[in-house]
């Protein structure tokens, strides 16, 4: 495997010293983490090595404003961290992973804003900027261009899932539009005017051009006349400059991330009616529903457009019809998606043809990369594996393994090969538990993340596995007795939540027997600081990040994940190649 010697580089700090002064007693470590970090890094512009946004203000609205950077911290859990190998280390492969960025058509009429006072992910008030808060990370990769430890160009960047919302087709084209570039107007319905829940004149919603005195407004949002005009303007997406590929998460299959999709809502996607509230205890129950009971979801939605709900009137609109697995593939293929490639973006014709969103593609020179399809079409959120696609992966890493391990952990030797592993996945280990039968697949059975688990700790050569879903920045170490069967699980936060980050990854050999996983967070491009007045594209942007901090119905703190789950070094033992 071959790599490139790592450059020694000391990077400046800048903005490293805003706001010690909320670390009292801490402030003078935290700067010789900082210091130390940035010694040991090829360069650390632009990444949350530098800077992170920082919450400041005394009122119930906080302000963002650029804080000190996040210090790497080493994780030896799953093997020590020798001294001197810094010197040592080649990079093998630098990428990036976005995940969750829930591309959404705020004006959809299968929406459930109504039950956001239950379930936070119904509605935001970020919502209408997702697309441009998408576009500006995009301009942030294409403006750090290389992992900061390895100095290696990043070679792709992956987006492991929930890429739009309520998977139609209008919000795949916008993801797309967004990856590779090109002119996007992020509106649907009239084409003149916005007309969803933002504008709706019910106290429900935050009305950001409104006077009304609005449950958002009592906590603190502001008053921003021509926000909304502003957010359906069109713009142009740079696209990436580095090839990308694409993972399938739930909300990508199934209508709002929880129903499962069998055709019968098509009219009301495409429809003109939209139910923007209902009674407490009718939001309540159907809350409850699409967690645990979707047919009776489908019921109580049913009754709300009869008339048990407030209806608007809206601009039907062809474009909101939801997409099949096999449409997800073809709009890839879209040779005006290409973009910086590859054609497909990990999809084939064959994938077109038979809606298998399964794939490998070679990450880096002796590593592979393997995408997996963890939804379930039967509905709720959670997800699993099939048992035909948990053969096919076992079969895949048999055949780029020297040795692997059979189930009762004797050695096997074989395969054509040995790469390095990494997998990707939108569920995590512990979010792939809903083994209910595949409506399309009716008798095939379902796999659970702890059989996921298990399977991958048989093949050394696994590093790494990185999905979503969570919203929220997890590492978790999945060790072993055997050292070599050991790998880290990299779960990022959403970019439709706050933090809104992605993050780089990078795999070096450190020539000592060891490997380490570098992870680096990113956020967007957007300026820290906002403006109400602005709205051009990236001041739209930055209000994106500011007013997902301010979701009064969701819990920033959580999201964020501690010091360990951040900017970090994984250490992992090397495995044999043979």
């Amino acid at each position: 495997m071959g790599g490139i010697s790592r450059r020694r580089l000391v990077a400046g700090m800048a903005g490293a010293g805003a706001g010690v002064a909320l670390w009292p007693g801490r402030a003078a470590a935290r700067e010789r983490a900082l210091t130390r970090s940035a010694e040991r890094a090829v360069r650390i512009g632009g990444t949350t090595l530098e800077q992170v946004a920082m919450p400041v203000g005394d009122g119930a609205y906080k302000r963002l404003v650029a804080g000190p950077g996040w210090p790497l911290v080493v994780r030896g859990e799953l093997a020590g961290a020798d001294g001197g190998r810094d010197a040592r280390r080649a990079g093998l492969a630098s990428f990036v992973q976005f995940t969750d960025l829930h591309l959404t058509d705020t004006e959809s009429p299968v929406r459930f804003e109504y039950l956001a006072r239950f379930n936070d992910s119904a509605h935001r008030p970020q919502e209408t900027l997702t697309v441009r808060g998408a576009s500006s990370l995009v301009e942030r990769v294409n403006a750090v261009r290389q992992g900061p430890y390895t100095g290696l160009p990043f070679s792709f960047v992956m987006a492991t899932g929930d890429n739009t919302d309520n998977h139609e087709r209008i919000e795949l084209d916008w993801y797309l539009t967004v990856m590779s570039g090109g002119r996007i107007t992020p509106n649907s319905g009239d084409p003149g005017r916005y007309e969803g829940v933002q504008n709706s004149g019910s106290g429900m919603y935050w009305n950001p051009e409104s006077g009304l005195q609005d449950a958002y407004k009592a906590k603190g949002l502001p008053l921003i006349p021509g926000l909304l005009s502003s957010a359906i303007r069109p713009f142009d997406a740079p696209g990436l400059s580095v090839p990308w590929y694409t993972t399938v998460g739930n909300h990508d299959d199934s209508i709002e991330g929880s129903l499962p999709d069998l055709g019968l809502l098509n009219d009301l996607y495409t429809g003109a009616r939209k139910v923007e509230g209902c009674d407490d205890a009718t939001a309540r129950q159907l809350a409850d529903a699409l967690l645990h009971d979707p047919g009776e979801a489908v019921l109580l939605l049913g009754k709300l457009l009869a008339g048990g709900g407030a209806l608007r009137t809206v601009t039907p609109d062809e474009r909101r019809h939801p997409f099949t697995p096999a449409e997800f593939a073809r709009a890839h293929l879209d040779p005006a998606h290409t973009g910086a490639g590859p054609v497909g973006h990990g999809f084939s014709q064959e994938s077109a043809d038979s809606g298998r969103l399964y794939y490998t593609f070679d990450l880096a020179d002796g590593v592979l990369g393997i995408s997996l399809d963890t939804t379930n079409r039967a509905g709720f959120a959670d997800g699993s594996l099939g048992t035909a696609q948990l053969h096919w992966l076992e079969s895949v890493l048999k055949a780029n393994s020297g040795h692997w391990y059979d189930g009762d952990g004797h050695v096997v030797r074989g395969g054509s090969q040995s790469r390095l592993v990494v997998v990707f996945s939108h569920h995590t280990s512990g979010t792939m538990g809903n083994l209910l039968p595949d409506p399309y697949r009716l008798f095939e059975g379902r796999h659970s993340g702890a059989e996921l688990v298990a399977l991958l700790q048989r093949f050394p050569n696994v590093v790494a596995w990185v999905n979503g879903h969570t919203h929220t920045n997890q590492i978790i170490p999945h060790g072993h007795s055997v050292a070599e069967r050991a790998f880290w699980e990299i779960n990022t936060a959403s970019h439709v939540d706050y933090p809104h980050h992605a993050r780089i990854i990078e795999i070096a050999d450190n020539h000592d027997g060891t490997l380490s996983l570098f992870t680096t967070l990113i956020e967007s491009a957007a300026p820290y600081r906002t403006d109400f007045a602005d709205t051009s594209d990236p001041g739209l942007a930055a209000l994106y990040r500011e007013l997902a901090y301010n979701d009064p119905y969701a819990t920033p703190a959580t999201r964020i994940g501690t010091a360990a789950d951040h900017n970090t070094e994984l250490l992992l033992t090397r495995p044999a190649t043979t």
